[in-house]
């Protein structure tokens, strides 16, 4: 996955999470094509409690001579993460949730990729498991993150079955503020039903992030206009 769409509403938010962190969900402006290396909304424990921080998606290890990695760190296996150089300290305690309306897959079993859209079936808000960690070496500190991902069955034919971990709203706060957890056991875990749908190729393109991309599209021809920021690892 390498874009997510957050715009939540205050009811979506489970009881599990404080009014003020799902009034700051909701009061933030919709995003509907979150990008790697963009900034996102995330939840994360601070002196004991959830709060919500905006923070760069792709994670920079605090060890790094530079506030950039040279692989993606958008993403990390789970069945890697816990023993991984770069994700064993923040799987040990820095553990976050990123909570998204749904996300883009690409479909590339045909003779052309088709972006498709992907949600829980109950149109309920989705909790990702994530990692973050904070890098220190210039000023400002960078906040950065990454999302556990796993086979996931739950994840519509023909796309392909691989997917964020995702998390039941009452193992939230265990998540980010428990011990270290098996992530054999995590792998069991039940994930919520899913559906998806086509969309539109404009989704490869940063400067487009409005509501419309999340509608139904049909088989689509044309291609991008070149004046189009488009990110070529799509």
């Amino acid at each position: 996955m390498r874009r997510f769409v957050q715009a939540i509403a205050d009811d979506a938010v489970p009881d599990v999470l404080s009014r003020d962190v799902a009034t700051a969900l909701a009061d933030a402006p919709p995003r509907y094509n979150i990008a790697s290396d963009g900034d996102a909304l995330v939840l994360r424990m601070q002196d004991g409690e959830v709060v919500v921080d905006t923070v760069r998606w792709g994670l920079v290890p605090r060890w790094s001579k530079l506030p950039e990695t040279a692989y993606s760190t958008i993403t990390a296996r789970l069945k890697r993460a816990p023993t991984s150089r770069i994700y064993a300290r923040p799987w040990a305690s820095q553990r976050c949730v990123v909570p998204m309306n749904g996300y883009y897959k690409w479909d590339r079993s045909g003779e052309r990729p088709v972006p498709h859209f992907i949600q829980a079936r109950n149109g309920g808000l989705l909790f990702a498991a994530g990692l973050w960690d904070l890098w220190e070496r210039e000023l400002p500190p960078l906040a950065s993150f990454a999302i556990l991902t796993m086979e996931n069955p739950a994840i519509p034919a023909p796309l392909s079955p691989d997917g964020p971990l995702f998390l039941a709203a009452d193992t939230l706060l265990d998540w980010m503020a428990g011990p270290a957890p098996d992530a054999r056991r995590l792998a069991r875990l039940p994930q919520p039903a899913l559906e998806a749908w086509p969309v539109s190729r404009r989704i490869r393109s940063r400067v487009v992030d409005d509501y419309t991309l999340l509608e139904p599209a049909q088989a689509e021809a044309e291609d991008m206009p070149l004046d189009e920021a488009l990110d070529e690892d799509d």
